[in-house]
């Protein structure tokens, strides 16, 4: 079961995603919805800032982030690869803290610049990408692994069990990327039930 994050953004679009996939969801709105039944998590994009106060203030953001540290994987788009960065650029918030990337915010500017091409994105090929109010990440540490760059600013990237976008794959009819994603949950349910 992959947990979607409805406590801002864009989560219908996801659920929307897995159903087509039929991969088994639920939403997440409340702590009591966090439950060890749960093998994977989507954070959809919406505002950084009021999604991370709405995950503090549910009592959710402890729980999400031991069980991301502990191995589960998740999957966020674009403001949820800014609560997965490890760094931002400009944003003085702390979050989940678990992607080895400098992101920054608004980094394509307001609803304006937002814009669609199509990216070459490893282990997926051309995907068409949706970018809205997006970040990029303009650094990376050792260990994680950069999926698709464009203007010479990372937009994808996966280190280990985290996954994260800055465009919106939700916003499109194209599945692969919640496949893949759906792939990482499946091998990570092999590893916990042996």
């Amino acid at each position: 079961m992959i947990g979607v994050f409805a406590l801002q953004g864009a989560f219908i679009e996801h659920e929307h995603m897995l159903s087509e996939l039929g991969e088994p969801w639920k939403e997440i709105r409340r702590r009591e919805h966090f439950t060890d039944g749960l093998d994977g998590l989507i954070l959809p994009g919406g505002e950084s800032t009021v999604q991370g106060k709405l995950l503090k203030e549910e009592g959710l953001f402890l729980p999400v982030k031991a069980a991301i540290e502990g191995g589960m994987p998740v999957f966020g788009t674009c403001a949820g690869m800014i609560l997965l960065a490890k760094k931002r650029a400009n944003d003085p918030n702390s979050y989940f803290d678990v992607l080895g990337v400098t992101v920054t915010r608004n980094a394509y500017g307001r609803q304006l610049g937002s814009f669609r091409t199509d990216l070459a994105v490893k282990g997926i090929g051309q995907f068409p990408a949706v970018f809205i109010r997006a970040p990029y990440a303009d650094r990376a540490e050792e260990g994680v692994e950069v999926l698709a760059e464009t203007g010479g600013k990372i937009v994808a990237a996966r280190q280990k069990n985290v996954l994260a976008t800055a465009f919106h794959p939700e916003l499109t009819s194209d599945l692969r990327f919640h496949a893949y994603f759906a792939e990482m949950v499946r091998r990570w349910q092999s590893t916990t039930t042996n």
